[in-house]
């Protein structure tokens, strides 16, 4: 029993240092360089309660707001997950560089110190960067980059332009994005070697910070131009939740959701020529690393029979933008057009593979036809040189089959015969032409003439009566305002119709779509705004109570549609009552 008693302490001893080790108390910045007339957040985390919490002296800085303190427990299968966090805004009192000192906590008899993180004050900046602005928040930790693997290759050679979405941890996002604008990629070859929707989460640093990032797509080019050539923009809307000032009952802080279009930026490509120093006469624009030969599927036949030849070259490069070099056959050797096989990938690093031409060869005589060598000439960029290979001679033996005509016997001589002359022997040409002639027509008065000259005045009442038709309807006030509301309708609603069997989606589109609306019809940010507040505005500009209520009603309807499931039915009803909602607004609205 005693033994039994021992292993149970030793159990809970080895339990308790366990859990000891687990401790972890860190503090954060909103920021490491900041204008003196900006404000600074600063948080001490930990992961297990605990007593007598001090934090530094903020030397350099003056307290403007906190302690808040956060707390956050739950339990998620079976496992707890505890935090608590006291949090601090500071104002900068002069320009430089400052450290925030170490905190410190005692957590069940243990003093635990956070590390100190040094801040930069510089000047005053003219837009003062507001830590609690959710739109700067937002501009902040979310940023889309392209990378380029080369910004100066030559003429058709690969390049890779990679495309992360950068997300820092104090901000998050769902995959619910669209893009706005997508690059062309004018002036080069490009194949897409992603497929989207399908993206991992990896860890990373952007601007010396730890990040979140996913690869959004990948995209091989190949210039096809020389000198300085420019790769559009990659711009997409996000949907961002950030942390606002508001805080829960537990005194969590509430996420609020801004969207923003970010952009990649335009990136400038400097395309080298290939150079002309020692340019092969055969060089076809093939540019990579190739290897190259000719085969035969047999080397021994009959006459009339047929056999293969294939020329083939394999590697990495601009496989799909150059042709194969001709054969070049005796001309006693029946030969049909080549067919064009090709085993060809798009990868990372560019394309790669085999390309193939087979022809169909028919000798006709017996006797041996050798396939005289060919060359393949390309550019190496690793070695910037151009390289030239030559395939091996194919000697074909025709066993059996007739001779050709050299081979016969020509010693039968040919009987020469006089010509002689008929007298009707050129009698099937007409030499007296009885020739008469044209009497050239005119133009004036002819119907021709007649037709292009009626043809205005038929025109002219048809342009009176669609004039008259065009004023009538630019003067239908009420009917233009109800076709004006309906297209606007349409355009808000457009992106939620496409997701009609889809409700976390659906409803994300139908919320934004509405306050998209808002935010144009009433020049007001909608994010910030209450459904009460939204609704005095609408009613002080004339829009009745009934619509009124159905545009806050849908805003409860896409707020309860994120926690509990709705069927099919309902979520085309919103849609309908959407629709009719958004034209009765832009009816009524004075």
């Amino acid at each position: 029993m005693k033994r039994k008693q021992l292993l149970y302490i030793v159990f809970f001893l080895f339990c308790s240092s366990l859990l000891q080790a687990q401790v972890t108390f860190k503090s954060k910045v909103s920021k490491k360089r900041l204008g003196i007339n900006e404000r600074l957040r600063v948080d001490f985390e930990m992961n297990q309660d605990g007593d007598d919490f001090n934090p530094p002296d903020f030397a350099g800085f003056r307290i403007v707001g906190g302690p808040h303190q956060a707390i956050s427990n739950s339990w998620i299968n079976g496992k707890r997950s505890y935090s608590k966090t006291y949090s601090y805004t500071l104002s900068p009192k002069a320009k430089g560089k400052f450290t925030i000192g170490q905190a410190t906590i005692n957590i069940e008899g243990e003093t635990y110190k956070t590390t100190p993180i040094s801040v930069e004050v510089t000047a005053a900046v003219k837009k003062s960067k507001d830590g609690s602005n959710a739109d700067y928040l937002a501009s902040e930790n979310v940023h889309l980059v392209a990378e380029v693997s080369k910004t100066n290759p030559y003429l058709n050679e690969a390049i890779t332009v990679t495309y992360k979405l950068y997300v820092s941890h104090e901000v998050s996002i769902t995959s619910n994005w669209r893009e706005v604008d997508t690059p062309k990629y004018a002036d080069f070859w490009s194949q897409s070697i992603d497929s989207r929707g399908n993206y991992n989460i990896y860890d990373g640093t952007f601007r010396g910070e730890d990040y979140r990032y996913v690869v959004l797509r990948r995209t091989v080019l190949y210039p096809q131009k020389t000198g300085k050539l420019e790769i559009e923009p990659l711009s997409l809307d996000i949907p961002i939740d950030v942390k606002s000032n508001r805080r829960d009952i537990f005194g969590r802080r509430l996420m609020t959701r801004v969207n923003r279009t970010i952009s990649a930026g335009r990136r400038t490509i400097d395309v080298k020529p290939l150079p002309e120093e020692g340019k092969p006469i055969n060089f076809n624009g093939a540019v990579g690393d190739f290897e190259f030969g000719i085969s035969s599927n047999k080397t021994k036949l009959d006459a009339n029979e047929a056999l293969e030849l294939s020329v083939k070259v394999t590697g990495d490069g601009n496989l799909k933008l150059f042709d194969l070099p001709k054969l070049k056959l005796p001309s006693t050797l029946e030969v049909y057009e080549p067919a064009l096989e090709d085993n060809i990938k798009t990868k990372v690093k560019g394309m790669t593979g085999s390309k193939v031409e087979k022809y169909t060869v028919v000798p006709q005589f017996k006797g041996n036809y050798p396939i005289r060598p060919i060359s393949f000439s390309y550019f190496n960029p690793k070695a910037e040189k151009y390289e030239t290979l030559t395939s091996e001679e194919v000697l074909i033996e025709v066993e059996n089959g007739p001779l050709t005509a050299e081979n016969t016997d020509n010693t039968s001589a040919v009987t020469k015969q006089q010509v002689t002359l008929d007298k009707n022997q050129f009698k099937y040409i007409k030499l007296n032409a009885n020739l008469e002639a044209i009497e050239k027509a005119h133009f004036f008065k002819s119907r021709t003439f007649w037709t292009l000259l009626g043809i205005p005045f038929l025109l002219i009442p048809l342009a009176i009566v669609v004039g008259r038709k065009r004023k009538a309807r630019l003067a239908d006030v009420e009917g233009n305002r109800l076709r004006r509301a309906n297209q606007l309708a349409k355009k808000y609603l457009g992106e939620a119709k496409k997701n009609l069997g889809n409700q976390e989606a659906f409803y994300e589109s139908l919320e934004r779509a509405l306050h998209n609306y808002l935010k144009a019809k009433l020049q007001i940010e909608t994010s910030d705004m209450s459904k009460a507040h939204i609704s005095n505005i609408l009613l002080e500009r004339k829009v009745e109570m009934g619509v009124v209520g159905n545009f806050t009603d849908l805003l409860k309807s896409c707020e309860f549609a994120r926690y509990t499931p709705t069927s099919n039915v309902t979520i085309k009803k919103d849609y309908e009552t959407a629709v009719t909602t958004i034209s009765n607004i832009d009816k009524q609205f004075q």
